[in-house]
């Protein structure tokens, strides 16, 4: 019978497409992983992987293999840790990537109590708005919106991201507000680069009326945070269409004034997401339902209704 350690080898390089990127997950080292998986090829007689400068890709006999085991080893790994882990209790590390703003305004509010009903867990957060690969990144779960699903993931919504556009009072003082939009094109404003493609975005807002306008936007500044945009624009720089998580305490304060409020953009879910296997690790389990629980009744921050300031009544 083939070891499971050939076989975790070789699933995990076909994941990957390389052996480096395999070790790191496995915690061992390339030379180790390539041994037993070409350990693994003597024993089947069969060549898995072709290999060349730019990394490994399975063979037909190599594809076909990967699909026959690459489920029922994560059950089985799934299996074994779940009742090793303190007897099936969740513990370990938990590797986590999340939008930094997001995770340090909702998320880390959260730890203390999980930490007291799940001490042996470990969160490892690594902040960064983009998509990540968890396979190849080792990653348990990761929790981020405004791109589309990556394969083999599982989501679970944890509210909607809606844009609203907001500037400093400081400001606005002595300009003329926008009646639309397209009208945000007179004004300054801080600007959203994409993380995908490295422009800047282009969005689409939308009213109670179900009517969609182009945001067309005047850049003085772009960056490519959200925290930097909110920032930015409390700093008076200009016009910034900001999520409503970020911008909910300021619009309180009245260190931020809501322009166009009846205009939104609705940027998709904020979700958390992990590998769609059978049998999770108890600690991944454990911290998809405790912050799924949490969510029920502590919602993401809706689109407030702001006072309109030429018609005087609630927008």
């Amino acid at each position: 019978m083939e070891s499971l350690t050939n076989l975790e080898s070789f699933v995990r390089s076909a994941e990957s497409g390389s052996f480096s990127a395999a070790a790191r997950r496995l915690a061992l080292t390339p030379a180790a992983v390539s041994r037993n998986v070409a350990q693994l090829e003597r024993n089947l007689g069969v060549r898995l992987f072709q290999r060349s400068t730019r990394g490994l890709t399975p063979t037909e006999a190599g594809e076909r293999f990967l699909q026959s085991v690459q489920g029922g080893l994560d059950s089985i790994q799934g299996a074994i840790a779940d009742i090793t882990l303190n007897a099936g209790q969740p513990a370990g590390v938990l590797k986590l990537s999340a939008a930094a703003g997001f995770a340090i305004d909702y998320l880390l509010p959260l730890m203390p109590a999980f930490l007291q009903r799940y001490p042996g867990v470990t969160p490892d957060w690594f902040f960064d708005n983009r998509p990540v690969d968890l396979i190849a990144g080792g990653f348990d779960a990761a929790i981020g919106g405004g791109f589309d699903l990556p394969p083999g993931m599982v989501a679970r919504e944890l509210g909607r991201i809606h844009l609203i556009a907001v500037a400093s009072p400081a400001f606005l003082r002595g300009k003329r507000r926008p009646k639309d939009p397209a009208g945000l094109a007179e004004l300054p404003g801080v600007v959203m680069r994409s993380p995908l493609s490295s422009r800047a975005r282009a969005w689409v807002m939308r009213n109670g009326a179900d009517a969609e306008m182009g945001a067309v936007e005047k850049p003085v500044m772009v960056v490519n945070d959200p925290d930097a945009l909110c920032r930015a624009t409390l700093l008076g720089l200009g016009v910034g269409l900001v999520a409503v998580p970020h911008a909910a305490p300021h619009l309180e304060s009245g260190a931020l004034e809501r322009l166009l409020p009846e205009w939104h953009v609705d940027v998709g879910p904020m979700s958390l997401y992990f590998t769609n296997q059978k049998l999770l690790p108890a600690k991944t389990r454990a911290f998809v339902d405790f912050v799924i629980e949490a969510f029920r009744t502590q919602k993401l921050p809706q689109i407030p209704l702001v006072r309109n300031k030429t018609g005087g009544g609630l927008a």
